[in-house]
Parts: C-alpha cells; sequence; structure tokens
C-alpha cells in the first residue's frame, strides 16, 4: 500500500496531462470516460489508504529518500483515515460533479476537464502529504486550478470580478502560509511534519507562535472563517455548479483541516488539549464565523449565495471542534466534514438541477415554478433537514460528536449555541424548498438581499424534457451516501480511534522517521444515540417551523413580526453594510484578522 499512495495524487495528474495534449481531439464521451476512470481509480486508492490507516500509519517515501539518524532529508506521504478520508471524498465528489456535467453545459471542451482533474489532485495531495512545503504547493495548484473554475465563464463581467476576488483574497492568504512557513523552516530547519513535531518544543516559542499565526490564517482563508469568508459567496455565485460542490463540498474544509493537521503534529507542543487560552479564541472565533455565516444564509434569496453562506456556517463548527485539539474534537470534525461534503454537494446539484430548468436560482421568482420537480425537491428538502442536524444522516453523528467533545471540554452551553445556529442554515434551506416546490409564501423576500445579485444566467440550453439521469443520479447518491454513513453502526467507534491517533503528535513523529509502529488505540463504544437522536430531531423540527412561520408570517400576530422585524432588520442592514462585494474591503479584514490572530497568539500562547 505503500507504494500504491503516490498513485492517488499521479493518476489525476496523469490524465490532465493527457487531455490537455489531445483533449480537443477526443470525442465528449472519451474525455468523460477518461476523467471519471482517474477519479475512481484515485478515490478507491485513497479510501485504501484510509482503511489500511486505521491500524498504523501508510507512509511512503517519495524518491525512495528515507530518513538518516532519525532526521527527514526527503519527502513522505504520511496517511491515516483523517488525511485519507479527506482525499477519498475530494475524489468522490470530483466524479459526481463530472458526471453532473455529462449534460450540463452546452459545450465542455478538454480544458474543463483538465481543471478539474486538476483541483481533485491538489485536494488529494493536500490530504495525504506529511510535508509542510509540499502541503503550501498543493496548497497553490488547488488555488490556481480553483481560480480557473470560477471563472470558467470569462463572458460574463460578473464572472470576472467573483474570480478576481476569489484570486487576490486567496493568493494574499497563500502568501501569510509562506511567510509563516519561511519562520518555521528559519527557526527550526524543518519542513516535515513529523520532523517540525520534534524541533517546534525547543524553537524559539515567539517566533513559532507567530509562524503558527501566519499559517492558520492563511489557511482559514480557504476555510472562509470570519472575517476571511468575503470572497465564498461571490466565488460560488459565479462559478459552474459542478465546481461548487468541490468548493463548499471540500475545499473550505480542506483549509480547516490543515489547521487542524497542523494542530496535532508540528504545534504539538504548543497547543495542549483542553483549556488553552489561545484554542479559546479560535473557539470563540468558530461560534462568531457559525452565526454570521447562518445569519447571512438566512438573508439570501440566491440559492447558490444561500448554501455558500451556509457553507461559512458550518465551517464555524469545524473550527470549533479543532480547536479543542482533543480526540473527540478532531473525531467530531472528521465526521461532521464528512457529512457536510456529501449533504452540501448534493445541495448545490440540486440547485443546478432548478438553474437548469427553470432558468433561474431566485428563491423569490420561482415561487410554486417547481412543483413538478420531484428529483430536486427531494434534494433540497432532505438536504435542508441534514443541515438541521435531523438523524439519521452523518451530520447528525458528527454534531453529537461535537457536542459530546465540547461538554468535555467545560463548554457544554456552547454546544447548543452551534447547533441551533445549523439548524437556522436547514432552515434557510427549507424556506427555499417551500417556496419552489410547494408556493409557500408571499412573493416578496423575506429580508433585504445581502450582497450581490440576486440570480445568474442559466449555463445549459432551455428544455422541457425531465432532468437527465446524469444530473439527478449524482445528487440522489450523495444524498444516500450521507445517509448510509449516518447509519454505519462503526463510525463512532471508528472516528473515536481516528481522532486519538491524529492528537498522537508524537506517535506520528516516531513513526515516520524512526518506522516505530504505533501503539493500539483502545477503542470506546459510542455513547446512546437516543438522546442525541431525540436533540437533533427537535432542532430539525424547530428549523422546518421556523421555515413555515416565515412563509407564513402574514398570519402571525402582528405585534410578534413588528419585535421580529424590529430586532432582525437593522442587523442585517449592518451585516449588508459589510458585504459590499469590494475586494479591497476584503483585503482589509483580512488584514485585521491576520493582525488580530498573531496577537492573540503571541499574546496567549
Amino acid at each position: 500500500m505503500e507504494r500504491l499512495a503516490p498513485l492517488a495524487v499521479v493518476l489525476p495528474v496523469l490524465a490532465a496531462a493527457l487531455l490537455a495534449a489531445v483533449g480537443r481531439h477526443l470525442p465528449r464521451w472519451a474525455r468523460d470516460a477518461v476523467a471519471l476512470l482517474a477519479l475512481l481509480a484515485a478515490g478507491a486508492l485513497a479510501a485504501a489508504c484510509a482503511w489500511r490507516g486505521r491500524e498504523d500509519l501508510v507512509v511512503s517515501w517519495l524518491g525512495g529518500w528515507r530518513p538518516r539518524g532519525g532526521i527527514a532529508v526527503g519527502v513522505a506521504l504520511a496517511v491515516d483515515p483523517v488525511g485519507g478520508g479527506l482525499a477519498a471524498l475530494s475524489c468522490g465528489l470530483g466524479a459526481a460533479a463530472l458526471v453532473f456535467s455529462f449534460r450540463y453545459f452546452d459545450s465542455a471542451e478538454g480544458h474543463f476537464h483538465v481543471l478539474l482533474l486538476v483541483f481533485v489532485a491538489a485536494l488529494t495531495g493536500f490530504g495525504l502529504t506529511g510535508d509542510l512545503f509540499n502541503l503550501f504547493v498543493f496548497f497553490e495548484l488547488m488555488s490556481v486550478s480553483a481560480y480557473a473554475l470560477a471563472g470558467y465563464k470569462t463572458e460574463e463581467p460578473a464572472v470576472v470580478q467573483g474570480a478576481l476576488h476569489f484570486a487576490v483574497v486567496n493568493t494574499l492568504g497563500a502568501t501569510l502560509v509562506l511567510f509563516g512557513l519561511s519562520l518555521l523552516y528559519g527557526a527550526t530547519g524543518a519542513l516535515s511534519l513529523a520532523q517540525l513535531t520534534v524541533a517546534v518544543p525547543g524553537a524559539p516559542r515567539p517566533v513559532t507562535l507567530l509562524a503558527f499565526a501566519l499559517l492558520a490564517t492563511g489557511f482559514l482563508v480557504k476555510g472562509a472563517a470570519v472575517p476571511f469568508h468575503f470572497w465564498l459567496a461571490d466565488a460560488h455565485a459565479v462559478a459552474p455548479t459542478p465546481a461548487c460542490v468541490l468548493f463548499s463540498g471540500v475545499m473550505v474544509e480542506a483549509g480547516l483541516y490543515a489547521v487542524m493537521r497542523l494542530a496535532a503534529t508540528a504545534f504539538h507542543g504548543l497547543l495542549p488539549p483542553g483549556g488553552h487560552a489561545l484554542g479559546a479564541a479560535l473557539l470563540g472565533l468558530g461560534l462568531l464565523t457559525a452565526w454570521v455565516g447562518a445569519a447571512l444564509a438566512f438573508a439570501q434569496r440566491h440559492l447558490k449565495r444561500l448554501l455558500a453562506f451556509s457553507t461559512v456556517s458550518h465551517g464555524g463548527l469545524l473550527l470549533a471542534a479543532l480547536s479543542l485539539a482533543t480526540p473527540g474534537g478532531y473525531a467530531a470534525a472528521a465526521v461532521y466534514a464528512l457529512g457536510h461534503g456529501l449533504v452540501k454537494g448534493a445541495l448545490f446539484l440540486g440547485a443546478g438541477m432548478v438553474l437548469h430548468r427553470l432558468r433561474s436560482v431566485d428563491e423569490v421568482a420561482l415561487r410554486g415554478r417547481g412543483r413538478r420537480l420531484a428529483v430536486p425537491a427531494v434534494v433540497l428538502g432532505a438536504g435542508g433537514l441534514a443541515l438541521a442536524g435531523a438523524p439519521p444522516f452523518a451530520l447528525f453523528r458528527g454534531d453529537a460528536l461535537l457536542d459530546e467533545a465540547l461538554r468535555a471540554s467545560g463548554h457544554q452551553a456552547l454546544a447548543w449555541l452551534f447547533t441551533l445556529a445549523a439548524a437556522v442554515t436547514g432552515a434557510a434551506v427549507l424556506r427555499a424548498a417551500l417556496r419552489i416546490f410547494a408556493g409557500l409564501g408571499p412573493r416578496e423576500p423575506d429580508a433585504p438581499e445581502t450582497g450581490g445579485e440576486t440570480s445568474e444566467a442559466p449555463e445549459t440550453r432551455p428544455s422541457r424534457e425531465r432532468i437527465p439521469l446524469t444530473m439527478s443520479l449524482p445528487a440522489l447518491l450523495l444524498l444516500g451516501f450521507g445517509l448510509a454513513a449516518g447509519l454505519w453502526p462503526g463510525l463512532g467507534e471508528g472516528a473515536r480511534a481516528a481522532g486519538a491517533r491524529f492528537a498522537d503528535g508524537p506517535g506520528y513523529a516516531a513513526r515516520v522517521l524512526q518506522g516505530t509502529p504505533l501503539p493500539p488505540v483502545s477503542r470506546t463504544l459510542e455513547a446512546p444515540l437516543g438522546p442525541a437522536a431525540a436533540r437533533g430531531g427537535a432542532f430539525a423540527a424547530g428549523a422546518l417551523a421556523l421555515a413555515l412561520a416565515v412563509l407564513l408570517r402574514r398570519r402571525l400576530p402582528e405585534r410578534l413580526r413588528a419585535a421580529v422585524a424590529a430586532a432582525w432588520g437593522p442587523a442585517i442592514r449592518a451585516l449588508r453594510q459589510l458585504h459590499g462585494g469590494r475586494i479591497g474591503e476584503s483585503v482589509a479584514w483580512l488584514a485585521l484578522g491576520a493582525a488580530a490572530i498573531s496577537a492573540a497568539a503571541l499574546a496567549l500562547g
């Protein structure tokens, strides 16, 4: 397996090179087949490595450059269930997006397949690598291909503006990563994550703390944490639907995974689990991100912007999980990322089907026009309930693990606040589904539009035919996988074991540098899911009730409506003023956030 691990990255790259060279001379079905086979093969290899990593880390030294005297002289892939799972999820979502695109674009030249393959290859390498510099390289490769995918429809000015916003902000984030990496290398002389685990405790503490702050800020830009999230909705609003599946389903998670990987390995000694002041600051940032994203999602009528802001909110929950720096927190983050990626991918494909058939993604303009669209109705309805934490989806299992980890760390009250934020995002999706597919609610919007346009140009030709199977099947499969993962009896136990492996920084270093097998992990049974299921069901029911209350608000007492409007209106208008879509404002917020995180690291670390 050690020899096969690099193929998970190499296969999509080779397929991209082949299609770049001869793709324009191949028929469409041949380009699709080459790309799909490469993604499926890479996903199978990543999943096999992740499964093998349950017992021991899968370490592959590229070029045979193994450590000498416990010092890393080469580049390693070090695969555990969390990193391997991220790589497998990337390939799976990439395959679903590719199949969806078979009948989605009027024409898809070979360069779309090339960009998609390179993007997935970068995400795969990002999850598998055990080297900090290569983490940066894959980060940049991911970013460049993502910029091109976001600006794929270059004939539209709004697309160019959105892609430019995405590129400028994320390039600045990558620059911060490079600065942090350089500081760390200057202080330790190491770039291997395993070597850094050994070297960082002996380096000057202020330097390593500042390096962590810069690295974390750069990756949090990709993770769309507040106040680095301003690019996200613009990128999703202009990008083709297949690209949005990967942007929201795995790219945001990849940025947060990088912070989690650094906290567990290179900065293992600087960020002790439980009760650490810097961890508390990151937890507060996660709470802010969850609620800002939830409020902005609820204020949208543009379906893809709504889903993008819900990704910001759920990213806040992932940030909260990793901020605990405990095995339980890492386990919760892994399961939550899996569930979110599958469900969010399905939701974006549902939005794409709506755009294909109804020629708009404006929730208000589409009122009642989707009554005959059964598949998108199922996807958006079930997906909205899943976002709200309804059992038995994998998101519910992740939320239960997060609740348990927060309670174990003494943050019991915050657990309810995070779950409530997720329920608000679910309510936003359910409101849109009920308006579009059931015709409920008035024709005017529920709140002032928060930044951006209300709709976008269709990406397909008008058609009165049934939605093609290549569009509906990937969405239903992703939703089904999200449901099946939640029903898997061993999910909680396996996630706990993976979280314990992930948190063992010294064991990771010994395995990579010296070949010492990891000690067995004592497996703990998951707590009974009955109370968590009741809680998740209650929040999902609350999300549905909130959606119905907004749609049928004219039947509510006038005093209640006036009180809600008095509180909601000024708050959302203030958020709208902050989200003007101007690049300069986003850069200013990025600079402010970077300064705040650096100051917090130096003061609290």
